[in-house]
């Protein structure tokens, strides 16, 4: 394989003259031959006993150029970067320019490549580190948060229903006087206040008894997954057939041995406070790690190919569905369900491909500016990190991420923290 030419054609974007000789195009040939013969029919000859001489002089002599040359493209391309040293982010186009068995095969490829990107001013990023005060509220809502994952489940008959309460019910959904498909259900559960209906649903539902019919009138809303039923008015036909409430457990000593290692309430509410301020203190370094970020992304300059976008979609795509997994949900069920369309549901994720695509660009950027590298502790450190965080063997995860891979989020880390601990960071 000869490279013939390298040129930069357009901002990110590489053409590739390159060429196999015609010994090269002749062993591909003959490959292209042994495959395919098996399935080949001359008259007078058994299948697949044909020689190729008998096979090109019978279809013509190009029947194998295809095959061939695709076998040679596929076989080679990767070879092809390396040799040119592009950093190569997406195959723009691939033509044959000249094919023959005299003079080979000659190839013109089109590489979208990696930005080249600037930024400046990174160091001394002002943000402002905001801790939530812990109130006696909140430590509150903790209590009764916990008292209500305690509850006791009853039947409820004598009364109607309230927040908090579930009930089982039977309800189907008219828009101007019209059924719509996904709008009924029969003794389907919900927890009232839960938010799980649509804004104005669950409210309507309070107040009502076991055994009544009523009418629940709702407009979905602009950005309903479901395009035809946007901004729409519907009326749902409800008939409750159960109501559940929740024997709360009184708060006192007794409820704290049960539900935590202490003996009375004061000392379960100290460290109820406790945790909600360390939790609160980690909230505030997040935001300001966010802050840094989205200050980075602001910096940097240069005009980023959109292959880099898409190809981070395809792999957010990809994510979502593997933790979903256990649910047994794909994309096309998702889309099922929703009516979503593959172009709609990929935009959900383009918002933070970019911020992610940016955000890795100016940190790469800044480490090779500061002339940041990874030692070889700081490797087999993070590879025996991940070893334990994911449960495998270190072998399996060395087999899995290659070093290149793992050194450069090596010094992607040690950017950001360059970068954190020259903040003025204000409380």
């Amino acid at each position: 394989m000869e490279i013939i030419s390298n040129n930069k054609t357009a901002t990110n974007t590489s053409e590739v003259v390159y060429k196999h000789s015609a010994e090269e195009f002749e062993s591909a040939l003959q490959l292209a031959y042994l495959k395919k013969k098996k399935n080949i029919s001359i008259p007078g000859f058994r299948k697949g006993k044909a020689t190729r001489k008998m096979v090109e002089s019978h279809y013509g002599e190009q029947i194998f150029y295809d095959d061939a040359v695709s076998e040679l493209y596929r076989q080679h391309i990767e070879e092809v970067i390396k040799e040119t040293g592009l950093d190569v982010v997406d195959m723009a186009s691939v033509e044959v320019t000249d094919v023959s068995k005299e003079e080979g095969v000659t190839y013109k490829a089109v590489f979208t490549t990696k930005p080249e990107v600037n930024i400046s001013d990174y160091k001394g990023i002002k943000v402002t580190k905001v801790v939530k005060n812990v109130t006696d509220e909140d430590v509150d809502n903790d209590l009764k948060a916990r008292q209500n994952r305690n509850a006791r489940i009853i039947d409820v008959t004598d009364r109607a229903t309230v927040s908090g309460d579930t009930v089982v019910f039977d309800f189907e959904g008219f828009v101007d006087g019209v059924a719509f498909e996904g709008g009924k259900a029969e003794k389907f559960s919900l927890e009232l206040g839960s938010g799980q209906f649509i804004p104005g649903f669950e409210d309507q539902v309070v107040g009502h008894n076991i055994g009544e019919n009523f009418d629940v009138t709702v407009t979905f809303p602009a950005d309903y997954t479901a395009e035809e039923l946007r901004s729409k008015e519907a009326v749902f036909k409800c008939l409750i057939h159960e109501i559940k409430g929740k024997d709360l457990p009184p708060l006192d000593d007794e409820f704290a041995k049960d539900v935590s290692e202490f003996d009375t309430l004061d000392e379960l509410k100290a460290d109820i406070k406790k945790n909600l301020e360390e939790r609160a203190e980690k909230q505030a370094d997040m935001q300001v790690d966010s802050d840094i970020n989205n200050t980075l992304i602001e910096k940097l300059e240069g005009e980023i190919p959109d292959a880099m976008y898409e190809h981070r979609i395809t792999e957010m795509v990809r994510d979502w569905e593997y933790r979903n997994r256990y649910q047994g949900i794909t994309v096309q069920d998702y889309l099922k369900y929703t009516g979503a369309t593959m172009e709609q549901f990929r935009a959900n994720f383009k918002e933070a491909a970019v911020k992610q695509i940016k955000l890795r660009l100016a940190l790469e950027k800044i480490a090779q500016l500061e002339n940041i590298t990874s030692t070889d502790e700081e490797l087999e450190k993070h590879y025996a990190d991940l070893a334990e965080e994911h449960k495998m063997e270190l072998d399996k995860v060395k087999q899995i991420i290659p070093a290149d891979s793992l050194t450069e989020d090596i010094r992607v880390e040690k950017a950001f923290d360059l970068v954190k601990n020259s903040a003025e960071i204000a409380s």
